[in-house]
């Protein structure tokens, strides 16, 4: 049973295990909440009956109702705690291990996931989605399999009391119960375009933030604006539809339900008048007609966060399906020399970036990954740390295939300063200590001279200290680069992948920070991608790549008297 649930759900073993707690305490609450209904009916059968009858004897004084009264509220009192606590609590802990379990997942795709998928999407996935699964799990789902157990099993006690009336209070239920499946369908179409149209406005939204500057250096704000006012009405729009659609059913619904207690009048005024029932039966069955349908009502109200439980679960499971990148944890390389080996990979089906690569990147050597944009420069750097997994062939480590080695026990022996530099709002001290977080505060200072960052860190109000924004915002391009060779500096791997990691800097700088390079690529298996000629001239092996393809390869004073793509290369920039 407990599978099953995981599987309808998407819930973790635990939370299945947790969730059916919670259908059998709301279960009891229900039941216990007839508790005053059974105190009117007694209280009724003690003092009414002696009126009808005169000669019959009050059996139970005032006293015995008081206390009688108190032990119910007691019982009551506690069935609610622990329903809380099965139902409120244990939900808020398991969407606290959906959105662990989510990050977890997400921490192993291959970074071709997240180049397929937005960032607000998936934002809404571990945030939205998981908020909104809370709140229905906790008000609408254990409640509503609740009520069914309780009406079932008060109906059947209730039949054996007097069919007659319990037919009149309990036909509405079926019938109200089958109006909202029928219309199931319909709102179920309306939710996943209203969905989706959340998803558009938040996406909207987000490349807005992402891009502000491009936005405002072209003056395309009312452009940006005017199509993110379009999404917002036809989300408006589609919100409205669907709410109406679903008040008017929950309302409906909720309508026949009332008919249930003038069912009750009106057949027990007949029954009354034949001689069938005693007013005393009469007065119970309109007292439980009063309260048999809170539950109903109660998970009607909830209604739209019901129909939607199946557009979120199955978001859920499709990221839960999702294929991660395994492998074994225990890795000891023979050495650090990396082998492409007929290499073909593609982003995209029909795409291909390339085709049949192959060289060798040896340790103790820096391989320079040269060629013309697009070429495939970054993405075969990339490959190599296993960001992604390759279409064919095989990428060796240490003679050993990387795909076969899990992707956080692989890169604790890379080094990585790529282009596109990510720092976090935190101080300086902090964005370096990422490299080595059990890093000393000295030998943090030591690789920010290496990197030559005390220069500009010590002008700052707090050195060290200073926080530097969201990815860096205060600081410059190249001040930006040159923390993350101090990260690299700090991590001191063996392998160290640099992708045009002085781009951002000017001819000084570049020239400042080639001793903290050189500190770093010492004695380690070094690739190196760069557009300036220059920057690979040391370079103990050049490979041009040229449409994903090897066009050459060898050192570059070979390469020169080859006359081929990269003697070329070099005249072009000796002409600027």
């Amino acid at each position: 049973m407990y599978n099953i649930l995981e599987k309808r759900f998407a819930l973790t073993h635990k939370g299945a295990k947790d969730f059916t707690k919670g259908i059998f305490f709301t279960t009891l609450l229900d039941i216990a909440l007839m508790l005053p209904a059974i105190f009117v009916f007694l209280f009724l059968e003690d003092y009414l009956i002696p009126v009808i009858n005169p000669s019959a004897t009050v059996a139970n004084g005032l006293w015995y109702y008081i206390l009688l009264g108190v032990i119910f509220m007691l019982i009551m009192w506690v069935i609610a705690r622990f329903q809380y606590r099965n139902t409120y609590t244990t939900v808020y802990d398991e969407s606290a291990n959906r959105r662990i379990s989510l990050a977890e997942k997400l921490r192993k795709l291959p970074l071709a996931f997240f180049g397929e998928k937005n960032l607000s999407d998936l934002t809404a996935t571990i945030m939205d989605d998981s908020t909104e699964l809370e709140h229905t799990f906790s008000h609408a789902v254990p409640q509503l399999l609740a009520s069914i157990i309780s009406m079932v099993l008060i109906g059947i006690g209730m039949f054996f009391y007097n069919w007659q009336l319990s037919l009149a209070l309990f036909w509405v239920v079926p019938l109200a119960t089958v109006v909202l499946l029928i219309s199931k369908r319909f709102l179920y179409k309306e939710f996943q375009i209203n969905y989706q149209d959340k998803r558009n406005v938040s996406e909207q939204i987000q490349e807005g933030l992402d891009t502000i500057q491009d936005i405002k250096s072209y003056n395309s704000e009312d452009t940006y604006l005017n199509e993110l006012n379009q999404r917002l009405n036809i989300y408006e729009k589609q919100l409205i539809k669907g709410e109406l659609l679903a008040g008017g059913l929950v309302n409906s619904s909720q309508s026949l339900l009332k008919l249930g207690l003038v069912s009750v009048i009106i057949v027990g005024v007949q029954l009354l008048s034949a001689g069938t029932i005693d007013l005393f039966m009469y007065l119970i069955f309109l007292v439980i007609a009063t309260r048999i349908y809170n539950p109903i009502n109660e998970v009607f109200n909830n209604l739209a966060a019901l129909f939607y439980l199946d557009i979120r679960i199955k978001r859920m499971n499709e990221m839960a399906a999702l294929p991660i990148q395994q492998g074994k944890t225990n890795f000891k390389p023979q050495n650090f020399d990396i082998v492409f080996d007929d290499v073909s990979f593609s982003y995209e089906t029909g795409k291909q970036v390339l085709q049949n690569v192959s060289f060798t990147a040896k340790q103790g050597e820096v391989t320079a990954l040269v060629g013309p944009s697009g070429g495939g420069k970054s993405t075969s750097a990339k490959l190599a740390a296993r960001f992604w997994d390759i279409d064919s062939g095989e990428i060796l480590l240490g003679n050993q295939n990387i795909s076969e080695i899990e992707p956080e026990t692989l890169l604790q022996n890379y080094s990585v300063v790529f282009q596109d530099v990510m720092l976090f709002n935190a101080s300086v001290v902090d964005n370096i200590r990422i490299g080595r977080k059990d890093a000393t505060d000295e030998e943090i200072k030591q690789v920010a001279k290496l990197a030559q960052c005390d220069e500009f860190i010590n002008k700052m109000p707090d050195r060290y200290q200073t926080i530097i924004g969201e990815n860096g915002d205060t600081l410059s391009g190249g001040e930006r680069q040159r923390i993350s060779i101090a990260r690299a500096l700090l991590k001191d791997a063996p392998i160290v992948l640099l992708d045009e990691a002085t781009a951002s800097l000017d001819v000084e700088n570049e020239t400042k920070i080639q001793a903290g390079i050189s500190e770093l690529i010492r004695n380690k298996t070094v690739i190196v991608i760069a557009h300036r000629m220059r920057t690979v001239a040391n370079a103990d092996k050049i490979v041009v790549l040229e449409s994903g393809k090897v066009a050459e390869s060898g050192n570059p004073e070979n390469l020169k008297l080859k006359n081929g793509v990269f003697a070329k290369m070099v005249d072009r920039q000796m002409a600027r």
